[in-house]
């Protein structure tokens, strides 16, 4: 189905969301027809962020928002659907649209197959009448649908629509760059120069799966790397309860900006504890990448003053090879709590793979690494 046709027959016009590959057709459909605009389209820091905001929408107006997202944000909107928008608490009516990621009987990284499998009955437990939307939906099915649902919103319930891999397609052509230079494979291929035998933490997307390939063409160990293949947002959390527990071995966490805009407020709690043995790497390309590259609002804001302000004793911004270097090997040695923002470009190889190792894997090994020290 055209994704002009799936927009019509919604019949809405305001979305927020955290962006998807499985809905990449809505997302760039929202990014040419309206841009980031404050009145149509915001793209939120995490699907709960989301949720509030389409409640302050409909109270404004009286209207019908959408929020968009991967069914891993399905954990995220779990409170403000239960304890803002359900029809026994303000009765605010919202559309959701869910990317299927893990539907069951198509391949998937490991980190969606127990989503996939549970993520209709999820919306069945939060009570919001689901709709699968498969290749084969017609328009007119939608429209019927739509047209029933709209007695369900009208009552201050919610609904969703999850969308099955090429259910919505979209033929414009959308191009998403900034102006930094570098790569984020050879940041992290620096970092690993630097952190030798010191234990990595490394976010969800891309940066794990980069991360795994230099080990394999450095013909390192990946014992070194915990890969935090799902959980987003949370691998500096991760990073600070390793850090804590192994207080004389220096630890590295290498994270995203749209994953510290996700879940934020753990800045807040590493720089409270203020562990000498963590150093917290941002490379800041200001988008979404690995779902494919609608962007963030980290590329209009000031990290290092948030950091500092968190209680980090020493942060950095660099832009360059050079001065990453520098920087790197400087906070190795400071025994201090440090943060560095990198600014990067936005893209990767084509012909970048996934680890081969499955998850337990990487876990049993990292933990083994980390107890024989």
């Amino acid at each position: 189905m055209k994704v002009e046709d799936f927009v019509d027959a919604l019949g809405c016009d305001f979305y927020t969301g955290v962006p998807d590959s499985q809905i990449k057709a809505l997302c760039n459909y929202l990014m040419n027809t309206y841009g980031i605009d404050e009145k149509h389209h915001i793209i939120a820091a995490n699907e709960g962020n989301c949720a509030a905001l389409a409640a302050g929408y409909h109270l404004a107006t009286n209207k019908v928002p959408v929020v968009y997202m991967q069914n891993s944000g399905e954990g995220n909107i779990i409170n403000p659907v239960a304890s803002l928008l359900n029809d026994q608490v303000y009765a605010i009516p919202c559309i959701f649209v869910v990317g299927w990621r893990g539907q069951p009987g198509i391949h998937d990284e490991p980190q969606h197959i127990y989503q996939g499998q549970i993520t209709c009955e999820l919306l069945d437990l939060m009570d919001i009448e689901n709709f699968v939307v498969s290749e084969e939906t017609t328009v007119d099915e939608l429209k019927n649908v739509m047209n029933q649902y709209k007695s369900i919103l009208d009552s201050g319930k919610n609904v969703a629509f999850v969308i099955r891999k090429n259910a919505l397609t979209y033929d414009a052509k959308i191009e998403y760059k900034n102006d930094n230079e570098m790569i984020r494979e050879e940041i992290i291929r620096h970092v690993v120069e630097v952190s030798g035998e010191d234990p990595i933490v490394s976010t969800t997307g891309k940066a794990s799966r980069e991360l795994f390939e230099i080990r394999e063409a450095n013909n390192q160990s990946h014992k070194y790397d915990f890969l935090t293949v799902g959980s987003m947002g949370h691998s500096s959390s991760i990073a600070l309860g390793v850090a804590i527990n192994k207080p004389d071995k220096l630890v590295w966490c290498v994270d995203g900006d749209g994953a510290v805009l996700m879940h934020m407020g753990s800045m807040g709690l590493v720089g409270n504890i203020n562990p000498n043995n963590f150093i917290h790497i941002v490379i800041n390309n200001g988008a979404h990448e690995t779902v494919g590259g609608m962007p963030t609002v980290a590329s209009n804001m000031d990290l290092l003053s948030i950091a500092k302000a968190c209680g980090y004793s020493y942060a950095v911004s660099v832009d360059n090879f050079d001065d990453l270097d520098n920087e790197l090997n400087k906070v190795k040695d400071m025994n201090k709590l440090c943060f560095i923002e990198v600014l990067s470009s936005i893209g990767a190889r084509d012909d970048l793979g996934r680890p081969t190792t499955t998850a337990i894997e990487n876990k049993e090994n990292f933990m083994k690494f980390l107890n024989d020290m």
